[in-house]
């Protein structure tokens, strides 16, 4: 620690992101990459933009991308906001929009950046318990706060809520912003985009890292109403008003585009998700339902560590969560191709001595 620290910095517990090895042959199923490559065209629009218009700053506003995602969604651009990943709007939301004196609600398991964002922003927040079966439960968020947060499907759980169960929730809750974190939206699960429109309080938030392939450029999205907009590019543009650059704007825009590529990769993820689900169960697991492209699994004859551990030694790596405790035992793991998950499951056997 230094004396040359703002008083903030002593108290933060930094996001701890997944680990990112570079090893050869490694079988990486920790971090939630989507195992195919970017659209074709993709590749194409980032060769385009390899010019010498470079020398030129990028459009501020990013009119071009958030006109994309606006006829994509079927709504106005003045209702998206992008950012350099969503990561990047989910900070700009907490400073935006849930510094209030009334605590921001959001799961006691969830997204693990949520309670470094109120550590930074100095925001009082309250976990909500998920029940015995890791769901949400909407009823336990009827009550006084100053906005909720939480990703469907929820991370790292991967379990999906019903677009009814929302809606109940916003019926009551009209006095505060709830935010949806669909990062995993498009694995199988419904979108509370469609409702944007009828509540004004609603920002749902999406990213490009996932579903279609670009982890690598950053960008994310919010989509709401104009007034909740307006709010997040007040901050942005009082901190960094460029946060989408050249290669990633020309990228995310391709990206949308292609809805035949994002629909066929999204289909062959959702495939393996049912057929490693079956196969773990075979090898006495118990997976979690799942709306995203990971599973939550625990085996009940081994702890979640001792997995991961030994997975390792086959050259394979997923994600172990140490707390809270009662998620120690399982473990995520991230949907890669057919081929990876035939590895994971004769590494289990090897392990299992199935």
């Amino acid at each position: 620690m230094s004396k040359y620290w703002s008083p903030v910095v002593h108290g933060l517990t930094p996001y701890v992101p997944g680990e990112q090895p570079k090893l050869a042959n490694l079988v990486k199923l920790n971090t939630n990459e989507n195992p195919y490559g970017p659209s074709p065209k993709v590749i194409a629009a980032l060769q385009a933009e390899a010019a010498e218009t470079l020398r030129l700053y990028p459009d501020p506003n990013s009119d071009k991308l958030k006109a994309t995602i606006a006829e994509y969604h079927g709504l106005h651009s003045n209702q998206v906001f992008v950012g350099n990943g969503s990561d990047e709007v989910l900070a700009h939301i907490f400073h935006a929009l849930f510094q209030h004196k009334d605590s921001l609600l959001f799961p006691d398991i969830t997204y693990s950046f949520y309670p470094v964002y109120c550590g930074l922003y100095g925001i009082q927040a309250q976990t909500i318990p998920l029940n015995e079966g890791f769901e949400i439960v909407v009823d336990d968020y009827m009550r006084p706060n100053g906005g909720i947060i939480f990703p469907n499907p929820n991370a790292p759980t991967g379990i999906p809520l019903a677009m009814s169960e929302i809606e109940r929730l916003l019926k009551v809750n009209t006095e505060s912003v709830v935010v949806i974190d669909e990062a995993y939206v498009d694995f199988g699960t419904e979108s509370a985009v469609k409702l944007v429109n009828t509540y004004p309080n609603l920002l749902v938030t999406h990213t490009f890292s996932k579903a279609r392939s670009l982890a690598g450029l950053r960008v994310g999205f919010a989509l709401g109403h104009p007034d909740l907009i307006e709010a997040l590019i007040r901050v942005k543009d009082s901190f960094n008003s460029y946060p989408i650059d050249r290669f990633a704007e020309a990228g995310a825009v391709a990206a949308m585009q292609d809805v035949s590529y994002f629909e066929e990769t999204c289909a062959k993820v959702i495939a393996t998700r049912q057929y490693l689900t079956t196969q773990l169960n075979l090898l006495g697991f118990t997976v979690l339902p799942s709306g995203a492209n990971f599973i939550f699994a625990r085996h009940h004859a081994y702890e979640g560590s001792v997995l991961a551990e030994k997975l390792r030694a086959h050259n394979i790596i997923i994600r172990h969560f140490k707390k809270p405790a009662r998620i120690s035992p399982y473990l995520r793991i991230t949907i890669g191709t057919d081929a990876q998950a035939d590895c994971l499951i004769e590494a289990f056997r090897s392990i299992l001595e199935f």
